[in-house]
């Protein structure tokens, strides 16, 4: 192959370094007006009064939006747009507050600094009520989620773990996380003759654009949706928050253009963050490692106002070959904002319960916990029996474990010391990812001239979708890549679905590939009709395309030139969109992605400080499109691991229900010294069934057994075993044991 396969730049990396590219809240509209959000100060209750005069007579004020008029400016959106609101919440729609730090009125001014000042004129008096923001406390109250799905059993787990040789039972817990992308939400709005254009950082806009429709009661081709540039989402962007109605309402009020970005500490209350989870896992084996039992309870909280969960990856059903499992996933409902999708979502959770529950069992056992993984090793679905279009973990774990040397890892804990006293540990764990694909569609314009515009309504949180696309257009076009211009991010393209959950290749690469096969097609009939001798009984699959000729795979002298057949034609341009879906092939198989993580960390006895020194993550995800994103995307998810395992936690005071380290100074994410060598590989696999690309998704599988590996690798080298996560000095020193 000519691009698939090989290195290549972002296409939109100039763009992006030299400030070309706008984002959101970067589009210079004239007139532009300002909005800014004055949020509630109490966790719970309701607004008994709020005072608007002082603010509305404040310099530059052109409107005040709140729960006393909103209702008159927006009537209440019927049932069908409020369930389009998968936030599940809308400002100002009354005068309860439901979470610290609750909208309750957007001011509207000439500049950003007009608009800040006078919300600080508003006063607000409330009635308060009890608030209750710690989910640990409220376990008792947990309810099932989603049950015909998660709270399932498959042989019989209490006789079988009632009965085993050796059996644990251990409690997990990870802390609410947020998402601290660089680019604050936000979006500019504004309308021209009946039509609104809003610039929107969002990573779904067609689900945006039928929802604004739906809202404002005008026909979705009114409404224009553009995210060109995201500057990170991690999820955070998959709903329709509430800012985004309001921006667009504050501009069809004022007859201008309207900004509205939150601030670093609105991004800890304004669109959701990973959930509080709480875990319970129960593993049994036999004396060989042979898994005999196990269970795993989910618990993560939600809000009062909306149910979230994470039940949508039940890994402990599928990754180990075991005949007596069950699961439960349950909520409890907390007083603070919904959560949300966070990279990862659910499958990070449970494997670091997971994965940190079969370390303990190897411990147990006395079996290398890389060999008991071997020993539970699942060929095929444990739950519905079916074979796996592709699995190549096991090859993983090998090359995993030869790269990293496991075979000299002492399996004692605190075995292992470096020349400067360091405790040295080494752990493992096993990564899991579903290889989705949803319904997309692209559009390919080919030209006269040896150019393609190619186009979807995707957008690109980051992970370099401008540039896989190009590589997989120019491939199937059989073009040079500087030919192709692929276009995302508006609501006038080809409908593509939200980018996330890892997808985006699979189902927009699979819409371009059709494409491109549609247009081969119409090039095949041209030329039939124009070169019958050379092309008579050719087929599709018979012909290809390359440097601007068709020809014939067989006999490639056997060719005309593209531009040829157009002009012959008289077409200037030959454009097709093709709309791609989940082959029903796909249903006979079970679709994932998986990879192995061997990671080695440094402790120092005396502090309780962990350095991960090295870490080897293998992947097993299809085709590779472009190894040097690919090879980006999961470093990013082992800094991304290493941040979850050793510093990240959304803190809260539960006296007030406030979340007290709500800016990137206070909120631990590592930097460039906590970041030392990552070396990822890959292992192909040939997958005819997963889609036509036989790509698979790696986004979230980089970070999936970073945790657990980390931890692992701390009890390894210290002999303490923490189930709380972060993993923090302070738990490490003698004191803890």
């Amino acid at each position: 192959m000519r691009y698939i396969g090989k290195e290549m730049r972002r296409v939109d990396g100039v763009a992006k370094v030299t400030g070309v590219a706008k984002y959101a809240a970067e589009f210079p509209l004239p007139d532009m007006a300002y909005g800014y959000l004055q949020v509630s100060s109490i966790p719970k209750g309701r607004i008994t009064r709020l005072d608007v005069s002082t603010a509305e007579k404040s310099p530059g004020v052109l409107k005040i939006i709140s729960h006393l008029n909103l209702d008159k400016l927006l009537p209440q959106p019927d049932e069908q747009e409020k369930n389009s609101d998968v936030a599940g919440f809308s400002a100002f729609r009354d005068d309860k507050i439901l979470f610290s730090a609750q909208p309750i009125a957007l001011v509207i001014a000439d500049t950003f600094e007009q608009a800040r000042a006078a919300a600080q004129l508003i006063s607000a008096e409330y009635e308060v009520a009890d608030a209750v923001t710690e989910m640990v406390t409220r376990l008792d109250s947990a309810k099932p989620t989603n049950p015909e799905k998660t709270s399932k059993e498959r042989g019989h787990f209490a006789d079988a773990f009632a009965s085993a040789d050796v059996k644990l039972e251990e409690e997990y817990h990870i802390p609410i996380e947020h998402h601290n992308p660089m680019e604050p939400h936000g979006a500019t709005a504004h309308w021209k003759d009946g039509k609104l254009t809003i610039f929107d950082k969002t990573q779904n806009v067609h689900q945006l654009r039928d929802y604004l429709a739906g809202l404002f009661k005008v026909e979705p081709d009114k409404v224009e949706v553009i995210a060109l540039f995201v500057g990170g989402a991690f999820g955070s962007c998959l709903a329709v928050h509430y800012y985004t109605p309001l921006v667009a309402l504050a501009a069809r009020e004022t007859g201008r253009p309207v900004r509205l970005s939150y601030t670093r500490r609105q991004m800890f209350t304004g669109h959701g963050y990973r959930p509080e989870t709480w875990q319970k896992v129960a593993l049994a084996a036999d004396k060989s490692g042979k898994l005999t039992a196990l269970s795993h309870r989910v618990v993560v909280n939600t809000s009062s106002y909306a149910d979230y969960s994470e039940d949508f990856a039940v890994l402990a059903q599928l990754i180990y070959a075991c005949p007596n499992v069950k699961t439960l996933f349950q909520n409890v409902p907390t007083d603070l904002p919904t959560p949300a999708p966070m990279r990862a979502p659910g499958a990070v959770s449970q494997m670091f319960a997971l994965e940190c529950g079969m370390d303990e069992l190897s411990y147990a056992l006395k079996i290398d916990p890389l060999q008991l993984r071997l020993v539970n090793y699942a060929e095929k679905d444990p739950q519905t029996g079916k074979p796996y279009s592709s699995k190549a973990l096991r090859e993983c774990y090998r090359l995993g474990a030869e790269k990293f040397g496991w075979k000299d890892r002492k399996p004692e804990p605190r075995s292992m010391k470096d020349e400067d006293g360091m405790l040295i540990g080494w752990g493992m764990a096993t990564g899991v990812w579903p290889a989705l694909q949803m319904k997309a569609s692209a559009g390919i314009t080919l030209k006269a001239d040896g150019t393609a515009l190619v186009r979807s309504a995707t957008t690109d949180i980051g992970p370099g979708t401008y540039t896989v696309m190009t590589i997989i257009a120019a491939e199937h076009l059989g073009m040079e890549a500087e030919k192709v211009r692929f276009e995302l991010g508006e609501s006038r393209f080809p409908k593509s679905p939200a980018q996330g959950g890892s997808w985006t290749t699979a189902s927009v690469g699979s819409a371009i590939h059709g494409a491109a096969r549609r247009i081969k097609e119409k090039l095949l009939e041209l030329a039939k009709k124009q070169n019958g001798e050379l092309f008579s009984k050719a087929e599709l699959d018979d012909v290809s395309m390359s440097d601007g000729h068709l020809m014939l795979t067989a006999d490639e002298s056997r060719s005309v030139a593209i531009a040829d057949l157009m002009r012959g034609a008289e077409l200037e341009e030959l454009s097709e969109t093709h709309e791609a879906e989940p082959s029903p092939e796909r249903e006979k198989y079970v679709c994932y992605a998986h990879g192995a993580q061997f990671v080695e960390v440094k402790v120092d006895p005396d502090l309780g400080t962990v350095k991960v020194s090295r870490v080897i993550e293998v992947t097993g995800c299809g085709k590779i499109m472009n190894p040097l994103a690919s090879h980006s995307q999961e470093i990013g998810g082992v800094v991304w691991g290493i941040g979850m395992a050793l510093q990240e936690a959304t803190e809260i005071d539960h006296r007030y229900g406030r979340m007290m380290n709500s800016s990137l100074a206070d909120y631990h994410v590592p930097v460039n010294a906590d970041v030392h060598q990552i070396e990822t590989l890959f292992v192909e696999e040939d997958d005819k069934i997963v889609n036509p690309l036989g790509v698979k998704g790696m986004g979230e599988l980089g970070l999936v057994g970073i945790p657990a590996a980390i931890a692992n690798a701390v009890y390894h080298a210290t002999g303490i075993r923490v189930r709380d996560l972060p993993i923090t000095p302070d738990k490490l020193l003698p004191s803890a044991t």
